[in-house]
């Protein structure tokens, strides 16, 4: 984890997301916290716990990108889930502890990526190995590349003669190999089959975490099959190298990496938890939202869950829900889960002035995305600020008419607006195209004027 100061931090927020200073402030302090507790004594560290956060606001005005953005700051296990997909224990449906189990998955494959690729050098040395001894196997009085081309060199060995002519001739070889030469020529590989048996199977652990230990109780005991297939040598490179990398990480220390990793530093978040708040006297679908919070309650507060990889401690692992809080309120939630979210902060609605900046200044802006997208075609577009006012009003005004959607609502206006320019594109003549003010305000005007089209357009 990057040691950065929550200043710090709120400037790279700001590169990506506009506004919602009180958020990335709470955000970063929390973050901050984390390496607070990594410099304490070892006999309070583990007393210490994470001040969990709420962020309560409309859709659109940034809660998920600022959790996003976080982890990847700080390259910190993340994993995003909807509270609406959890049932209660005895329903059908996700159990709560999957949310573990599934940060855990993707911290393991993206450290096993990365360890794949640190061994990457020494898997293609040991690839390119076997490739020689493909193509020239021991005994063999004479090499032909086969399929000769034109200015193709033609080899004959006598393997009998001495040791070292067969040397000389491999490295020859591993020259041609490596300039490319072979890349057209054909082997005969064999190749694992990796297809095993699906099976599914109910349990209180979850289907999704049986399903995986069935598969891969399965597939070590089933033998292992193997076809032989014929490949070009630069596909069949590639094969080998994958599968001496595979050979090559070391799956132990991957593993106690991603467990110490995800208990340390893992930040899950939860979103929509507003829908699992139900009011008392609730009929129907309501019965089950406070016994979701109930199975939330043991994860948030600190306890220990069983993955096919081994048991993580949730003690420590940073836990940001969200919702938008219309007919509830975060107070409507049980007193115990309440407790575990002491941090509520409240997220500003956008207007005009943020929507001008949210196209305009992030390092992803999105009228960059637009111009970036139209470069491939070779033409290239212009925003006049007065376009670009314009748009950020439009916006402002139909939120207010309609559904607040946030930010989400510039994806509607822009998409509608540079449809003619997206289609035609490929076949346009004039490769500078202008969008001004009077240019949008004529392509949105009839939407804009006529409210049950916006409703249904935009």
């Amino acid at each position: 984890m990057n040691d950065l100061k929550p200043p710090e931090i709120v400037v790279e927020l700001d590169k990506y997301i506009i506004g919602q200073k009180n958020a990335k402030k709470n955000v970063a302090i929390a973050l901050r916290n984390r390496w607070r507790r990594r410099q304490v004594p070892d006999d309070l560290k583990e007393e210490i716990a994470p001040k969990n956060i709420i962020l309560i606001g409309p859709t659109g005005v940034g809660k998920t990108e600022i959790a996003r953005r976080l982890s990847k700051l700080t390259d910190s296990p993340f994993f995003k889930v909807e509270a609406s997909k959890f049932t209660e224990v005895g329903y059908v449906g996700r159990d709560v502890e999957s949310m573990i189990r599934d940060i855990v998955e993707l911290t393991v494959n993206k450290l096993k990526g990365l360890e794949k690729e640190s061994v990457k050098g020494k898997a293609l040395e040991n690839a390119e190995e076997q490739m020689l001894d493909l193509l020239l196997p021991k005994g063999k009085e004479e090499f032909s590349m086969g399929n000769e081309e034109p200015g193709d060199t033609h080899i004959e060995i006598v393997t009998d003669s001495s040791t070292d002519t067969r040397s000389n001739t491999r490295e020859k070889l591993r020259t041609m190999l490596r300039k490319g030469k072979l890349d057209k020529r054909y082997v005969e590989l064999d190749i694992s089959d990796k297809s095993t048996p699906m099976v599914e199977v109910f349990s209180n652990v979850g289907m999704e975490e049986m399903g995986i230990n069935f598969k891969d109780m399965f597939g070590s005991i089933m033998p292992k099959n193997t076809r032989r297939r014929r490949l070009k040598v630069a596909e069949a490179m590639e094969l080998i190298a994958a599968e001496e990398a595979q050979g090559l990480v070391d799956m132990d220390k991957v593993v106690k990496n991603s467990l110490e990793k995800v208990e340390q530093s893992g930040i899950i978040f939860i979103d929509e938890v507003d829908k699992i708040t139900g009011k008392e006297g609730g009929h129907g679908p309501d019965v089950s939202r406070e016994g979701v919070q109930r199975d939330l309650l043991p994860i948030v507060e600190g306890s220990t869950v069983t993955t096919k990889y081994g048991t993580v401690k949730t003690d420590h692992i940073l836990f940001i829900a969200s919702g938008a809080f219309h007919t509830v309120k975060p107070s409507d939630l049980i007193p115990e889960l309440q407790g575990r979210f002491p941090i509520r902060v409240e997220l500003n609605s956008l207007g005009k002035d943020e929507f001008y900046k949210i196209l305009t200044e992030p390092k992803n802006a999105l009228l960059l995305q637009y111009i970036a997208l139209l470069r491939t075609e070779d033409v290239e577009i212009v925003f006049e600020d007065d376009a670009v006012v314009e748009i950020a009003r439009i916006a402002e005004d139909v939120n207010n008419r309609t559904e607040n959607i946030g930010a989400r609502r510039l994806h509607t206006l822009m998409e509608h607006l540079l449809e003619d320019v997206l289609f035609e594109a490929p076949d346009i003549e004039e490769k500078k195209v202008i969008i001004d003010g009077d240019y949008v305000s004529r392509k949105l005007k009839d939407i804009v004027e006529d409210e049950d089209l916006s409703r249904f357009i935009l």
